[in-house]
């Protein structure tokens, strides 16, 4: 059974605007299989962020929703209730930053630019984007979410421009490298970071392998970055 099943079970007990409920029920009904309640809480959590997120501009529109759809590939006979999931997450009277902190939890505290987390915030800012910019109230809703989940603000600064041009140092910065780091020293980071964000590290990390779309949209920016860095070191 899929998380995505085993998350429906649990909606006809869910009273409205208490997405909250669904997510103690989590911790309870599957208190004896941590792993499971990681990825289904994970999942819960992670819906509740995106729905708010698509909020942050004051609209949610067509183009978030089916960013939405594209991060988390569902089997065709659950779409139904992870749209019910969506919706019921747009209502909850709950603010975001509770859910942040909940999902926080997930790395532990006192760890800071947790690999996981850093996964959510791509998440996030796929669908902040899909309208085809992102408004400055979404990059304060991202920015906040990153305060809660201990990420850095230079390591923000690098998921940002994964996501958002920057200007002419936005490969560098993908890479978190400075501006004129030696191409030895380039290739040897880059080769770091493909390793490190392989699909297969973030499924290690607990995300849920429904979650696989952010892995590769990750990968195409590192490696578009690092490509465009080679070829303005090339003309030099």
């Amino acid at each position: 059974m899929s998380i995505w099943a085993r998350i429906s079970e649990f909606l006809t007990t869910v009273p409205a605007n208490a997405l909250s409920n669904l997510i103690e029920a989590v911790r309870t009904v599957f208190e004896g299989n941590p792993e499971l309640r990681r990825r289904v809480a994970f999942s819960i959590a992670l819906i509740a962020l995106s729905a708010k997120m698509a909020r942050a501009d004051g609209i949610v529109t067509q183009a978030e929703v089916r960013a939405f759809q594209q991060i988390f590939v569902v089997p065709p006979d659950q779409t139904r209730n992870v749209a019910l999931l969506f919706d019921l997450a747009k209502q909850d009277v709950a603010g975001f930053e509770a859910y942040a902190h909940q999902m926080a939890g997930l790395c532990g505290s006192g760890q800071r630019n947790c690999a996981m987390l850093e996964d959510i915030l791509d998440g996030l800012f796929h669908i902040a984007k899909a309208d085809g910019h992102i408004h400055e109230r979404e990059v304060a809703f991202l920015r906040r979410v990153a305060e809660i989940f201990e990420i850095d603000e230079t390591h923000f600064e690098s998921i940002l421009s994964r996501h958002a041009i920057l200007g002419e140092n936005d490969p560098w910065r993908v890479l978190g490298l400075e501006r004129g780091t030696p191409f030895d020293a380039v290739r040897s980071h880059y080769r770091r970071l493909v390793a490190d964000n392989h699909p297969d590290r973030l499924i290690a990390r607990g995300v849920p392998e429904e979650f696989l779309a952010i892995a590769n949209s990750r990968l195409a920016a590192i490696n578009g970055a690092y490509e465009a860095i080679e070829r303005s070191m090339q003309r030099t």
